[in-house]
């Protein structure tokens, strides 16, 4: 795991060492125990790369770049490949000589075998910069794993194209103005955090998971174009080669790929814990990681609020499977302590993430570089409440265009409090019923932290952006993608290319590295997903069960009061600490916008979120989701001492298909 970052294209090559230098030391919390680079090599003088690297797998000899035999292709890698032992014995059958055991040098005998296509052979978490200067030309390729667990930013500027694992690094390099992206603003305050592949700054984009591409280094860099290589439609649209038509056959398939999976996520040469919660998901990886290693740390964070606290039943869940547990005691005033840290720990803002960043820091103090989440289980196996809601909003919103657009805006509220109440439920399907056109999916209005309208107003305009933003065009395609498959699929695919991926993994990878601590996903395993995904929606819907195919995969190794329990989600006592110990920072903070921020946003509007708060009349995330954007613009959109940007024109053309 580390931190990548490089320039291809920029001509002074002292200008490009010194800007890549400078993403270096932005990105030092994510490697701390080594740097390297690769500037202007002979056969690429246009080029300058770097990492800073947390050693994970062989630790003496993973150091970076990793070459090929020749020294003609050369490789940084953020990540883990977990099969890099078949791998290596796949291509050494080819030929290929390693020096090295670390799983990163895989992908350089892997692109000498297979070239571009080495992408889909990697069965991992990955964000990698290849090199290749063979033949008299310098090629540069950029890849992201499947589901997009490993970050990935780039701008194209004056001719030269930067990216790094984080947006701050590419602040840091001094080529890109740090000015607000407002078509990205609008994203996020429609949801809770900026939507792939845009950023909250102008300029720079993500390269969406499952996506690669490929530049000259020998030549001004005008216009990338991103490729996918992998989509969640196509994945879970291919036929499996088994029928699985029952419950049962479904579950004795899964449980071996579930063993499997789980332990080569184990893989490591230092220690490593689980986020342990009540939750089912944490529980199975709790489960099964125990059943394959002994002597595990699990981590939990509690409360003295009992009705959030999960400390019981992770208690007894440490104590069935026999792991070291330790707790992390948070309160508000110790939340107020540690505030700005949290904060400042999100490379993007995000109304989510600080709950990962307190576990994170919790396994960190314990010593370890490695922890296991459950995160994902939920997507894939069919967690969430929009696995209902969702599929009731394409029903409604079909209905609704049924009728003229001002019987719809007349009658909207009293839909929502028919279908959903007087609360959020209610508030969303009346912004479906009056506009379903708003948004490029029903479900959508679902994951909505503001409606549509709410966001114009907040915006101090009458209408939103247009269809043409980078970050409509992927969720239009998620909604081509979800349309051919059945409805459980449908919202699988939805929430893994939204929420998931604009939130939960961009959060997640944020707020540990900011400790220096790799977190690994099992349940996001490519194959696993593939497999889960391509199984008829029968086989994974039970009346009364939770997760049911995961469930029953695991019968008899999971406790019995973690199946039968309600859900529950991991969240902090928010609403009590908002009221408490962090109201005067957070109304502070929502009274004084940061220039950057203020021109965007109607200050009357946002006033009015945290009034309406006070008044118990909305949701503790709108406030806190300002409060938090507010933070990051001020931190890292306004301009820095001594900061000169070296590339003063624009002119990145973002692409993806």
């Amino acid at each position: 795991m580390c931190g990548i970052c490089g320039i291809v294209g920029m001509e002074n090559a002292e200008e490009s060492e010194r800007a890549v230098r400078r993403m270096t030391a932005a990105l030092v919390h994510r490697g701390p125990d080594e740097d390297g680079f690769l500037i202007a090599p002979q056969a690429a003088p246009r080029v300058a790369l770097a990492m800073r690297r947390l050693s994970i797998i062989d630790l003496p000899g993973g150091t970076q770049p990793i070459f090929n035999e020749t020294g003609d292709v050369a490789v940084f890698q953020n990540g883990e490949i977990y099969n890099f032992h078949s791998l290596r014995a796949e291509l050494e059958s080819f030929g290929h000589v390693f020096r090295t055991k670390s799983d990163t040098e895989v992908i350089v005998h892997g692109y000498e075998q297979w070239g571009e296509a080495c992408v889909e052979h990697l069965r991992g978490m990955f964000a990698f910069a290849l090199l290749d200067m063979r033949g008299g030309k310098a090629q540069v390729l950029l890849a992201r794993d499947r589901l997009g667990i490993k970050p990935l930013y780039y701008s194209v500027r004056n001719g030269a194209l930067i990216f790094a694992s984080e947006v701050r690094a590419l602040l840091a390099s001094g080529c890109i103005p740090r000015q607000i992206s407002t078509g990205a603003l609008d994203s996020y305050l429609l949801f809770g955090s900026v939507c792939e592949p845009m950023t909250l700054v102008e300029g720079i984009f993500s390269l969406p998971p499952g996506h690669r591409l490929s530049v000259s280094a020998s030549a001004d860099v005008k216009r990338v174009v991103a490729e996918p290589y992998w989509t969640f439609g196509d994945a879970a649209s291919q036929k499996s080669d088994d029928i699985l038509a029952t419950l049962e056959a479904a579950g004795a398939k899964l449980r071996p790929l579930l063993n499997e999976t789980v332990a080569c996520h184990l893989i490591a040469d230092v220690p490593l814990g689980i986020f342990l919660s009540s939750g089912l998901d944490s529980t199975a990886i709790v489960a099964l990681a125990s059943a394959a290693q002994s002597g595990l740390h699990t981590f939990t964070v509690i409360f003295s609020e009992q009705e959030f606290s999960e400390a019981e039943p992770a208690r007894a869940t440490a104590k069935r499977f026999g792991t070291h547990h330790e707790e992390l005691l948070l309160d508000g005033a110790e939340m107020l302590s540690h505030l700005d840290d949290a904060v400042d720990a999100l490379d993007q803002p995000s109304m989510d993430g600080i709950n990962t960043y307190f576990v994170s820091w919790a396994v960190k103090r314990a010593g370890l570089k490695v922890a296991l989440s459950g995160l994902g289980g939920d997507e894939i196996f069919g967690g969430y409440s929009t696995f209902a809601s969702g599929p009731k909003a394409v029903r409604v919103a079909a209905l609704g265009n049924k009728f003229p657009r001002g019987v719809r805006g007349a009658t909207a509220s009293a839909v929502g409090r028919a279908g959903g109440g007087r609360g959020d439920a209610g508030r969303k399907l009346a912004a479906l019923w009056r506009n379903s056109d708003a948004l490029p999916h029903p479900y959508y209005f679902m994951r909505t932290l503001y409606t549509p309208d709410h966001v114009a107003a907040l915006r101090g305009t009458d209408a939103l952006n247009g269809n043409d933003l980078p970050w409509r065009s992927w969720m239009h395609e998620t909604a081509r993608e979800a349309a051919q498959l059945d409805s459980f699929n449908a919202i699988s695919c939805l929430e893994a290319r939204s929420y998931m991926v604009n939130t939960l993994l961009r959060d997640t990878d944020s707020v540990s590295m900011a400790h220096s601590l790799e977190v690994r996903v099992p349940l996001l395993d490519h194959l696993l997903v593939e497999f889960v995904s391509q199984l008829p929606e029968s086989v994974k819907v039970k009346r009364g069960v939770n997760k049911a195919v995961l469930v029953e995969a695991l019968k008899g190794l999971l406790p019995e009061e973690i199946v039968k329990q309600r859900k529950r989600t991991f969240t902090f006592p928010w609403e009590r600490w908002l009221r408490g110990s962090l109201a005067s920072s957070v109304s502070a903070g929502l009274t004084d916008l940061a220039p950057a921020l203020a021109a965007h946003l109607n200050k009357d509007a946002v006033r009015a979120v945290w009034l309406a708060f006070e008044a118990a009349k909305t949701n503790w995330s709108r406030p806190w989701s300002l409060y938090v954007l507010n933070q990051w613009c001020r931190k890292h959109l306004e301009a820095q001492p001594d900061e000169k940007i070296l590339t003063a024109s624009a002119g990145a053309v973002a692409d993806s298909r």
